[in-house]
């Protein structure tokens, strides 16, 4: 994406997500932030904060630059509008409304651009009758069905342990962006593109949903024994307690399993329906599996060709000679700290694309990027002097990752 500029006015997770997959990729992403900072930069999972840099922020602003702007003052609102002028995409993920409010409708930044993508992410979509209510993860997991499915009518509804669909409506949103990217290089009309979290949500559960109703299943499917690990697959799919520790089982034959573990139990079960048994197939392999260890199971499972996996904590994961070999973290040193981030998921020719700079102060680019779009020296002081704009103080500008 090299010789694409994005202008990203987006926080939270979702939006910057999307824009951090583009820039990874080669584009020149200018992230629009306002005078004190977008929100990632003041809350973190877990209180986490670096050198006074939030977590929150370092999981999802790689490779952009960073420009402070009031976009209600008519000094900042002129800035955003010349940034969008020389834009391929410009990406927002306010409430539905609020963008325009501001004066970035879809028509007055096409008066200035006509060539530009328009990209806006939401949690409920930009109409219908959940426009206006807030839109982050949990809420579309509720909204989804997500956890009510991860869950079980006979013991609760359960969270996924992770901001999934704000993540998947990230990549979702950059896919969109370079579909749209593609069309527009081979002639056709820009795109309005738009992405959800509640759509993200739903995507996440395409094969679950589509088997639900396409079966006119109900709700009594989604009981099943505590191990399994989800209401659609036939036993063993699930996680099974050993000895020092836990180990996931999913595909394998009947009479597979039932050698591996040397359970009579399960002899007599082979041939049966493990989706309709699926509780008594489950309860026979937990028999089983809990008086051996992990590395016993390993080995047996090895042997009879059961698909298997160890249960890793996420300190395993910093050992684990397969992620050390795809190179999925990055150690990058923060403020003099090292600190341990993950890297973009892709590989291009065998290669992770490179971190150029993280964008640790607010503003860290805003002089540059305002001399690239025109403003001479004396402009951007007076910008600067009014507070339409902000930009670091000297010390910090030494400071960059690269």
């Amino acid at each position: 994406m090299d010789g694409i500029k994005v202008v990203s006015f987006c926080h939270f997770l979702q939006g910057p997500a999307a824009a951090q997959y583009l820039a990874d990729m080669g584009a020149d992403v200018i992230k629009v932030e306002p005078v004190a900072g977008a929100h990632e930069r003041h809350w973190s999972g877990a209180k986490v904060f670096v050198e006074g840099v939030s977590g929150f922020y370092l999981c999802a602003n790689r490779n952009k630059r960073s420009i402070g702007i009031d976009l209600k003052s008519e000094g900042g609102r002129e800035i955003a509008l010349r940034l969008i002028a020389e834009a391929d995409v410009v990406m927002e993920n306010f409430r539905p409304g609020v963008f325009a409010r501001l004066g970035f409708s879809e028509d007055e930044m096409r008066r200035v651009n006509p060539n530009v993508i328009f990209a806006s992410a939401s949690g409920f979509g930009s109409s219908g009758p959940m426009v206006g209510r807030p839109g982050q993860d949990i809420l579309i997991q509720a909204a989804s069905g997500m956890i009510s499915a991860t869950g079980a009518p006979s013991r609760g509804a359960t969270a996924v342990g992770a901001a999934v669909c704000d993540q998947h409506g990230g990549a979702l949103m950059a896919v969109g962006i370079l579909g749209a990217l593609l069309k527009r290089e081979r002639g056709g009309k820009p795109t309005r593109v738009e992405s959800s979290l509640l759509n993200s949500g739903i995507d996440l559960q395409t094969e679950p949903l589509v088997n639900y109703f396409a079966g006119n299943l109900g709700r009594d499917r989604f009981d099943r024994d505590e191990n399994l690990a989800t209401w659609f697959h036939e036993a063993p799919y699930g996680v099974y307690p050993a000895r020092d520790g836990d180990m996931v089982i999913s595909l394998c034959t009947d009479t597979a399993l039932a050698e591996a573990l040397s359970s009579d139990t399960l002899r007599s079960l082979v041939g049966h329906d493990r989706y309709e048994e699926r509780d008594a197939f489950a309860a026979a392999v937990r028999d089983a599996t809990h008086t051996m260890t992990l590395a016993e199971l390993s080995a047996r499972f090895d042997e009879h060709g059961v698909w298997y996996s160890p249960v890793q904590t996420y300190d395993d994961l910093a050992d684990d000679p397969q992620i050390a070999h795809c190179e999925v973290f990055r150690d990058v040193e923060v403020r003099g700290r090292k600190v341990r981030l993950v890297n973009h998921p892709n590989r291009y020719d065998g290669q992770v694309p490179e971190l150029r700079f993280m964008a640790l102060e607010i503003g860290e680019h805003t002089r540059e990027i305002m001399t690239e779009i025109g403003y001479a020296g004396e402009e951007i002081d007076g910008m600067l002097a009014r507070g339409a704009v902000v930009e670091p103080a000297g010390e910090a500008l030494e400071k960059r990752v690269v």
